[in-house]
């Protein structure tokens, strides 16, 4: 058997299960410190995040080079390929896991994330404002390459002490987020139902507030002030309408999808660590702790139930399937 037909074609979006999980490890560090939790977990976290990052760095990067005609149609995707922006996205927080370890490494990888994050941004947003994306391919994806990928750019660099980049980072996140969910709610409320496919996609919709408020947090005054905590508000209302729609959502069988709920939930239970952190009174304080628990059992659900569809070999899509049952499969 050949390299090329033994090797799986992973998907962009399985960049999602190291971004939940790197997520998750960087909220560790800030609950270890605000509930004398042990340090040891949120490291052994994002090692393990870390570990899978670079285990789907290398399949991605072998699809395009053993396999390149599937790698171009899934840049050409109007859905999967707002997935590629993950990739350097994830590697804006393996910088800031790296970075007590080694400042240089941690720049480095900061370097590689924030240009690959801005190159991709700005020629996928460019390719949209050509115009022609159909009504059903409008769906919270289109949040990860210019919202996802400025907010993570504001939280890695004001990790890094670069308050005044991650400020303009934060502002093109802001406003990018705010102008594609007026586009995403408008086709949600008006428009015919997602496809059961894509409705996992509806847990991207958590990530927006949550990593804004993260975000903002680094690179702001650092005060729990009003514009923080309306931030947490609303993600908390997202989460709650999400968890409203779980019966709908989960008509699909559990699939890789369904780690887009991953992300929001960590950096939700990481930004209001940060608020007890700053501020241990009031409505944060009761709130942190629970939302902290909340996104500990989600990934670690949706870890089990990964590792249960690796053991069963249906993780990666079936190499013989058409473009459109692989998009079907890895969203």
């Amino acid at each position: 058997m050949s390299l090329r037909s033994s090797l799986p074609l992973v998907p962009a979006s399985f960049f999602g299960i190291a971004l939940g999980t790197l997520g998750l490890g960087l909220a560790w560090r800030t609950a270890a410190r605000v509930w004398a939790l042990s340090p040891t977990v949120g490291e052994v976290v994002l090692a393990l995040a870390a570990a899978v990052w670079a285990v789907v760095t290398l399949l991605y990067a072998a699809k395009w080079l053993l396999a390149h005609a599937q790698a171009l149609a899934e840049l050409e995707h109007p859905v999967q390929s707002c997935f590629i922006g993950l990739a350097p996205v994830t590697c804006l927080l393996v910088a800031l896991a790296a970075a007590p370890y080694s400042r240089g490494l941690g720049i480095a990888a900061f370097s590689l994330g924030a240009s690959g994050t801005v190159a991709f941004a700005v020629y996928h947003a460019g390719r949209l404002w050509m115009g022609g994306l159909e009504a059903s391919s409008t769906t919270p994806v289109l949040y990860l390459p210019t919202a996802a990928g400025g907010f993570v750019i504001a939280i890695a660099a004001g990790g890094f002490g670069w308050q005044d980049w991650g400020r303009l980072a934060f502002g093109a996140g802001l406003l990018s987020w705010l102008a594609i969910e007026s586009v995403l709610l408008h086709r949600l409320y008006t428009g015919p139902a997602l496809p059961a496919a894509l409705r996992p996609t509806l847990g991207i919709q958590l990530a927006p507030p949550s990593v804004a408020a993260l975000a903002y947090l680094n690179v702001g005054p650092g005060a729990p002030d009003v514009f923080a905590l309306a931030l947490i508000g609303y993600a908390v209302l997202q989460g709650l309408l999400l968890l409203r729609l779980l019966p709908w959502i989960m008509v699909e069988p559990f699939a890789p999808s369904y780690w887009a709920f991953s992300f929001g939930a960590a950096a939700l239970a990481g930004a209001v660590a940060r608020l007890a952190e700053r501020n241990g009174a009031g409505a944060i304080a009761h709130l942190a702790p629970w939302l902290f628990i909340a996104a500990n059992l989600l990934v670690l659900l949706l870890t089990v139930r990964t590792l249960v569809l690796l053991v069963m070999g249906k993780l990666f899509p079936v190499r013989a399937a058409s473009i459109a049952e692989t998009a079907r499969v890895s969203l």
